[in-house]
């Protein structure tokens, strides 16, 4: 085993003996968020307003809402709006890249260190579930039957967990989300830091877009992705073991390195769009909540 899979693997243990941590920083996170029933805009059993209509037979005198009414010569309804439980399916990246460990920003290497790119997409995809549990929604990891209820968070947390274990036996440089687990009707968000190959993303936006599917794809990136703060001799290395590579001078690989991250993300900004997906992007140093409620927004629409 590589020294780099041994990391990881020790990682994932703590991972999972940590579960109950897990799951108590995301129902603090998901606690900002309001119930998650989405209205479907049509007249039905919800809470929220829909519309005044001109009263009709078998319209109860109850039904009637007397204050418009008396604005006018009518008799009018107050129609509320239908809402109902929706299914969402939640995938979060195993790649070894999703692991990488940094030190803190104050601290040298060795230092405290911060929470990896994979700890911050699992922390936001389960308060992002516990929150549309709440709602009364089906949830469920890509691949996994959606259920509601309580209950459901505990396995959505021991899941995603579970896959980061299964993950280090085998790590891996690239993940992909299943284009088996898709379903017509679904909302799907994808929580990576998609700087591998981008091809089976855009299969699955292919896709999903095909069946009428809606989400969310959430760039999840590492300071250091997104700065390239290093200079001098560097030996750039794959997380998951393979072959990097070794220059004398990072500094100058910075300007072509950013122009390739924002060609990157201009690329993924047009494919979610065509497949009329949200692309966003989050810094892992960031508040778990600008994350939860971005995507909180944009589900609902």
């Amino acid at each position: 085993m590589t020294e780099g899979a041994a990391r990881l693997q020790a990682r994932a243990r703590e991972a999972l003996a940590g579960l109950p941590a897990l799951l108590l920083s995301a129902e603090r996170l998901a606690a900002m968020l309001g119930p998650g029933a989405h209205g479907q805009r049509r007249p039905g059993a919800g809470e929220d307003f829909w519309q005044y209509r001109p009263a009709a037979p078998g319209d109860t005198l109850r039904s009637i809402d007397w204050r418009r009414s008396a604005r006018s010569d009518g008799q009018f309804v107050r129609d509320r709006e239908a809402q109902s439980a929706q299914s969402a399916v939640l995938w979060v990246s195993a790649a070894a890249g999703m692991e990488q460990v940094w030190p803190g920003p104050s601290g040298p290497a060795g230092g405290p260190l911060r929470a990896t790119k994979g700890d911050r997409a699992r922390l936001v995809a389960l308060a992002l579930a516990l929150a549309l549990l709440a709602g009364g929604e089906r949830v469920a990891p890509a691949g996994e039957p959606a259920r509601a209820g309580r209950a459901q968070g505990e396995r959505i947390a021991a899941a995603l967990l579970a896959r980061l274990e299964a993950a280090t036996a085998r790590p891996a440089d690239e993940d992909a989300p299943p284009l088996a687990a898709l379903r017509p009707g679904q909302r799907v968000v994808l929580l990576d830091d998609f700087l591998g190959d981008p091809a089976p993303v855009l299969a699955f936006l292919g896709r999903a877009a095909g069946l009428g599917v809606r989400g969310a794809m959430v760039q999840v990136l590492d300071p250091e992705d997104e700065l390239f703060p290093f200079a001098g001799a560097v030996d750039f290395r794959l997380p998951g073991g393979g072959a990097g590579q070794v220059t004398r001078d990072a500094a100058g690989l910075r300007a072509g390195y950013l122009a390739r991250l924002a060609d990157r993300r201009a690329l993924l900004g047009r494919a979610a769009a065509g497949a009329g997906w949200h692309f966003v992007t989050h810094r892992s140093d960031d508040p778990p909540a600008a994350a939860l409620i971005g995507l909180w927004s944009v589900l609902g629409r």
